[in-house]
This record gives C-alpha cells, sequence and structure tokens, in this order.
C-alpha cells in the first residue's frame, strides 16, 4: 500500500515536473513569461497613473460646472466636451478603442507597449472621473457651508475638506477600477504586444498544450489577490484615522 502511494505521488511530481519543463524552463520559455509579465505591469501602471490624473481633472470640470450659478463660457464648453468624452469613452469596447488607436490616432507610433498605456489610460479615466465625481458628491453639503463659515473661498473648501472626504468615499469603487485595468492589459496582445496572455498563447501554440492558460490564470489571480491587499491595507488605515 505504502509503495503504491510512494509511486502515485512520484508519478505526480515527475508529471509536474514536465510540465514545468516544457512550458517554463525548455528553450527558455521563462524570458517570453519575464518579458510578457513586465509589459503588462508597466502598461497597468501606467495606465491608471493616466486614468487617475485625467479622470479627475474630468470630474472637476463636471462639479465645478455644476456647482456654479452662471458658468462661464469656457466651463461650459469644458464640461459639454468631458459629457461627450465620457459617453463615448463608456458606449465602446475597450477592444475597439485599443484598435481605434493603434491603426488611426497612433498609427505613427512604433512602440506599442506606449500605445496600449494611453489607450487603457484613456479609457479609464472615463470610468475614473465618474468615480471621482460620485465621491465628491456624496460628502454633504454641509460640509461646504461649513468651510465658507470658516472663511475658506470654494476652491480651499474643495482642496482642503471635500476632495479629501471625495477620495476616501471613492476607494473601494477605485479599487475595483485598478483591478479591471490589470485585466483589461490581456487584450493588449491583438495589436502585437507581447504581454503575458499573449506569452502564453505563443507557448501554447509551441507546445499545443493548454496549460499555460491554466498557470496564466494563476498569475492574474495573484497579482489580483496582491492589488486587493494594499487596497485594503488602505482602507483600513484611512478607517483608523478618522477614528482619531
Amino acid at each position: 500500500m505504502l509503495d503504491s502511494i510512494t509511486s502515485t505521488a512520484g508519478g505526480w511530481i515527475d508529471s509536474l515536473w514536465d510540465v514545468i519543463n516544457r512550458v517554463f524552463i525548455f528553450d527558455a520559455r521563462y524570458t517570453l513569461w519575464l518579458e510578457g509579465l513586465g509589459n503588462t505591469l508597466i502598461i497597468a501602471f501606467f495606465a491608471l497613473i493616466i486614468g487617475l490624473v485625467f479622470g479627475f481633472f474630468l470630474a472637476v470640470i463636471r462639479v465645478f460646472h455644476g456647482a456654479s450659478e452662471n458658468p462661464s463660457w469656457i466651463l461650459r464648453i469644458l464640461n459639454r466636451i468631458t459629457k461627450i468624452f465620457v459617453t463615448i469613452i463608456r458606449g465602446t469596447p475597450v477592444m475597439v478603442q485599443l484598435l481605434i488607436f493603434h491603426f488611426i490616432i497612433l498609427v505613427s507610433v512604433r512602440n506599442g507597449v506606449l500605445v496600449g498605456i494611453i489607450a487603457f489610460g484613456i479609457n479609464s479615466s472615463a470610468y475614473a472621473s465618474e468615480i471621482f465625481r460620485g465621491g465628491i458628491l456624496s460628502v454633504d453639503k454641509g460640509q461646504t457651508e461649513a468651510g465658507r463659515s470658516l472663511g475658506l473661498n470654494y476652491r480651499q473648501t474643495m482642496s482642503r475638506i471635500i476632495l479629501p472626504q471625495a477620495i476616501k468615499n471613492s476607494l473601494p469603487a477605485l479599487g475595483n477600477e485598478f483591478i479591471t485595468v490589470l485585466k483589461e492589459t490581456s487584450l493588449a496582445g491583438v495589436i502585437a504586444i507581447t504581454d503575458v496572455t499573449r506569452a502564453a498563447q505563443q507557448i501554447r501554440g509551441r507546445t499545443f498544450d493548454p496549460t499555460p492558460l491554466i498557470f496564466l490564470a494563476i498569475i492574474y489571480l495573484i497579482m489580483v489577490l496582491f492589488l486587493e491587499f494594499l487596497i485594503g491595507r488602505l482602507e483600513r488605515r484611512l478607517r483608523r484615522s478618522d477614528q482619531r
């Protein structure tokens, strides 16, 4: 009985080693994985930066326009452009946007990673703008009145009282947006970027073995869990600061 169990365990270990060797080690295929993972992280990181910065700017335009009794013509034009932009980006698939950026808008750009960063960043900014706008509007109006009663003007009230609370309120939704952008980068391969998904597909094509797709799912799961861990720690730290 013991010999049978040992033999079975040994067979499983040999099979696992054979899979690892075929998927990662043979012909230095781990370099393809590392290149793909590096490109995925680069695209996701910088796309998130663009999404947050540009999305925040768009949200401020919408909020300032809504709060102004008599907005200037510049603010009215910017608000209209912002609404049209958000509607178009949220109403079209991210893959279509990626293809448009690659073959039309940025056709002269030869760096596929840069195209991916811009395309995913612009897409993320539309969603981030609505998240920020919702967070700002969720702050009680009494906070604005309290700031004005302290002698602060509208901009000072927004920057010192409203926006810190709005960002804190928006954090859970922003965390979901971070995870969404990370997973959406798996589409980067459609414009010939060697991301981690494309790397897995190339190895699958060479080995005629679907196992690389299982490893791909595990890699994405690990990245998402790590991101959830960081977001959770940040949320707990913010809650502790509220209790002081």
